[in-house]
């Protein structure tokens, strides 16, 4: 078993790039089965749940394979089969947008119930309410979903009930080689659904909207390949700046897009931190003791991610005064607080929300990380406290994090992984 072994109380300084997201690259990955010639994904992150899409895409028939550090290639001319099995399809809950995908291709789609960090219930309702009315046939039967188009997929005007992320890009999924246009009402409009549509255009489809909420797709007979770059990860980024907020010190990070984190600067800035955007890099200095902020409310974008949730939550720790987080998008969002306590810190959690009092001091401890960004919250509170702190189920932590303990030793902090 891997672990963490963090030394706290180093100062952070120096630049670190932010890596290409890994729920934009998910989907798009899953989109390379839509398309009959050779796909180049730059800026892909070498990440586990970028390795568990490349063995879905494997057992699919297709070849996946990274060609340089950053850079995969998938071919996917000829797919052997449609049905993903159960074991590749516990490995995460982006194993879902196969479904989409395949039935896109195919006509038919065989899969279990997907799996991934325990959040609270997720269930896949609207996904297969959304398919339906696209005539495709569903039988559920102890958890084995069987889906079948048999006249193929057909356009439809679907209204979704919440702006589901998954729902929204599974929708687009199916819809880019279906017969007619499909209209999606309330879509999501998160920039990593903007992404997928970027690349999914730059393969041959008609789609318009995306990042609005209201998403059209005309449908194409067939697509090519294209060489497509992965947005950046906005959660990541905000990880880093968290971990620079509770260690002090000054960061640059670059390749980043601040765009797409209006709502999570504003935030730092409160706390006491400098921030400086332009175009692609943040400067980002906290030199000064941190500072309790407004209530934080999560909610779906344009509005606080509840991703980044754990990792701001984790640098309030030892902020003056009293912060508040409402989460508002998972209800198991907050089993990191548990943790968090063991090293010192004064939260308290009563439903949906979670009180934190600044306390002076953290301290090291024996932690476990019981989800990704949850693991990362972890790390970012061990950099600030004093004496060595010990994280293990690190396996979460590696779902959307290339090599994190690398990154911040290169920004100065004492962390490394045994």
């Amino acid at each position: 078993m891997q672990k963490l072994i963090i030394n706290g109380g180093k100062r952070l300084g120096g630049e670190i790039r932010i890596q290409g997201a890994k729920n934009a690259a998910l989907p798009i990955m899953a989109a390379s089965v839509l398309c009959g010639e050779e796909i180049v994904i730059h800026n892909c992150p070498r990440i586990s749940d970028v390795y568990s899409a490349m063995r879905i895409l494997t057992y699919l028939g297709c070849k996946a394979y990274f060609d340089e550090r950053n850079t995969a290639v998938i071919r996917a001319e000829d797919i052997s089969g449609t049905s993903v099995s159960d074991e590749l399809m516990r490995e995460m809950r982006s194993s879902l947008f196969f479904l989409g995908a395949v039935l896109g291709r195919a006509g038919a789609c065989r899969i279990t119930l997907p799996g991934g960090c325990d959040l609270g219930p997720r269930p896949i309702d609207m996904h297969l309410a959304a398919l339906r009315k696209m005539g495709v046939s569903i039988r559920e039967e102890y958890g084995v979903l069987d889906c079948r188009a048999e006249n193929g997929v057909k356009g439809a005007k679907i209204s979704l009930s919440f702006p589901s992320v998954g729902t929204t890009e599974n929708i687009m999924l199916a819809a880019v080689l279906a017969e007619g246009v499909t209209v999606i009402q309330n879509a999501a409009r998160e920039p990593e659904v903007a992404d997928l549509a970027g690349f999914l255009n730059a393969c041959g489809a008609r789609i318009s909207g995306a990042g609005c909420g209201r998403i059209v797709i005309n449908g194409v007979k067939k697509l090519h390949g294209c060489e497509y770059t992965v947005m950046p990860d906005r959660i990541v980024c905000a990880t880093y700046l968290s971990c620079t907020a509770a260690a002090g010190g000054e960061l640059v990070a670059y390749d980043c897009r601040p765009a797409d984190m209006e709502s999570i600067l504003p935030v730092f800035e409160q706390m006491g931190c400098i921030v400086h955007a332009s175009a692609d890099r943040i400067y980002f200095s906290a030199d000064r003791p941190l500072r309790a902020v407004a209530p934080i409310r999560t909610m779906v974008y344009p509005g606080f991610p509840t991703d980044a949730q754990a990792v701001v939550m984790a640098a309030l720790c030892r902020a003056k005064g009293t912060s508040v987080f409402v989460e508002n998008i998972f209800e198991n969002r907050f089993k990191h607080v548990g943790e968090l306590c063991r090293m010192g810190a004064d939260i308290l959690v009563e439903g949906k929300v979670a009180v934190i009092e600044g306390v002076k001091r953290l301290y090291g401890a024996k932690t476990c990380a019981a989800d990704l960004r949850g693991g990362a919250g972890l790390i970012t509170a061990a950099l600030s406290a004093e004496g060595t702190s010990e994280i293990s189920d690190i396996h979460y932590i590696d779902r959307g994090y290339e090599e994190i303990e690398k990154e911040l030793s290169s920004a100065g902090a004492d962390i490394i992984r045994i």
